[in-house]
C-alpha cells in the first residue's frame, strides 16, 4: 500500500476502532458485493460502491499493481490473487486484492502492529 493510500486511510478513519472487523470496515468502502436475500437464499449482487470513492480507487489501483507484480512471485499472497484471477476473472480478483489490502489495513491500524507480509 502506498503512502498516499495510507494518508488517506488515516485521514478518514483515525485509528479504525470505529469499525468492528476489517470485513465491516470493507463493506464501508464497497467493497463487497451487496446481498438481495429471499427465502432463505442468499443471492449476491454488484459492489455497492459506499463510502469513500476516492480511497476506493487508490485501493483498486495499488491492487491492479499487485495484480501485475503477481506474476513473476511465488509467495502465497501472488499465488491466491493469481488463482482468484483464474477462477474469476481480471476486475473480481482486482476487487478481491483490493477488500484484501483494506482488511490488513485495518488490522495495522486497529491493532497498532507493524505489517508483517502474510505468507
Amino acid at each position: 500500500m502506498g503512502e498516499t493510500t495510507f494518508t488517506c486511510l488515516v485521514a478518514l478513519i483515525g485509528n479504525g476502532h470505529d469499525f468492528e472487523c476489517g470485513r465491516q470496515f470493507a463493506a464501508w468502502l464497497g467493497l463487497v458485493p451487496g446481498q438481495y436475500s429471499s427465502g432463505g437464499k442468499a443471492r449476491l449482487g454488484r459492489l455497492t460502491k459506499a463510502g469513500d470513492a476516492y480511497l476506493r480507487s487508490l485501493l483498486v489501483l495499488g491492487a491492479r499493481a499487485v495484480l501485475a507484480a503477481a506474476r513473476n512471485k511465488t509467495d502465497g499472497l501472488s499465488r491466491w490473487a493469481l488463482a482468484v484471477e483464474q477462477r474469476r476473472g481480471y476486475w473480481k480478483a482486482v476487487v478481491a486484492i483490493a477488500a484484501k489490502n483494506a482488511r490488513m489495513a485495518w488490522a495495522v491500524l486497529g491493532r497498532g502492529e507493524a505489517f508483517a507480509r502474510p505468507t
